[in-house]
């Protein structure tokens, strides 16, 4: 089977196309996209959810183009989805962060310390796995990526993971309204353990 007998079967949903065309372009596209995200990790999943929609968009491919190409601009477009959804959430943090600090301000240190207690108490209903990703996140400062790594998982695995930490804490907190402050809480949870090791996870 060459590229073009594969795009025609692939174009009727026959799976062993899929796997001709994926086996033999996987590892040149993962190679292509690690120059970008300098993480083979990363590269991989990104790399997979191109093969995902060369699939879910199988019926729209252009037979007299070459696939090579249009392979590599799925990835390639697949790679800045992903940078742009990162700085998307950078600067969303960042609000928050900012919002969160000028709440803390006018907030007296005895409420504060409650809300610091409650957030605690929350972590620790955590599953064990979910814990350790948000503290290596929040505390420790690692990167998703990093975090993947260290832990032998995938990125996604890590989102999932930060996902389901970030609904019990706004779950807990929901009738305070105070959604996302334990990004300022970390802070300072980080300052605080060096006086008072009550505030452990």
């Amino acid at each position: 089977m060459n590229t073009l007998e594969a795009v025609k079967a692939l174009k009727n949903g026959e799976e062993y196309a899929f796997k001709f065309l994926f086996d033999k372009y996987y590892n040149r596209l993962v190679a292509y996209i690690t120059t970008y995200t300098h993480d083979k990790m990363s590269a991989e999943d990104i790399v997979q959810q191109a093969f995902i929609d060369l699939w879910n968009n199988k019926k729209k491919i252009n037979e007299n183009k070459p696939l090579k190409s249009y392979l590599y601009a799925i990835a390639y477009n697949r790679f800045i989805d992903t940078v742009n959804k990162d700085k998307r959430q950078n600067i969303v943090l960042g609000q928050i962060y900012e919002l969160a600090l000028r709440d803390i301000i006018d907030e007296d240190n005895e409420a504060l310390e409650k809300r610091i207690l409650k957030m605690n108490q929350i972590i620790k209903t955590l599953p064990p796995k979910c814990r350790q990703t948000l503290e290596m996140n929040k505390i420790k400062g690692y990167k998703y990526h990093e975090i993947a790594e260290i832990m032998g998982v995938s990125i996604k695995t890590v989102e999932s993971q930060m996902s389901v930490a970030f609904k019990k804490i706004r779950k807990g907190f929901d009738k305070e309204n105070l959604h996302l402050l334990f990004i300022n809480f970390y802070k300072k949870i980080n300052i605080r353990q060096t006086k008072n090791s009550n505030l452990s996870f």
